[in-house]
């Protein structure tokens, strides 16, 4: 498992909303939202994310029905 998280690199808020094409502000805002917040880990005072399950939580969104 250690050499499988070596492999991933978690990004940074500001990393993550350049990647979305969305303000940082955004990114924050849904890390708050509960059950519909973006996946994300809390390591303390720090929010990191994993892009394919960032990514994959949308696309999954996108296709549930309003």
């Amino acid at each position: 498992m250690e050499a499988e998280l070596k492999k991933r690199k978690l990004l940074k808020a500001g990393e993550m909303a350049e990647l979305l094409g969305v303000p940082k502000s955004w990114i924050y805002q849904r890390t708050m939202q509960g059950q519909e917040a973006i996946p994300h880990i809390k390591m303390g005072m720090y929010v990191r994310f994993d892009p394919d399950e960032v990514l994959g939580f949308f696309k999954t969104k996108g296709k549930q029905p309003a």
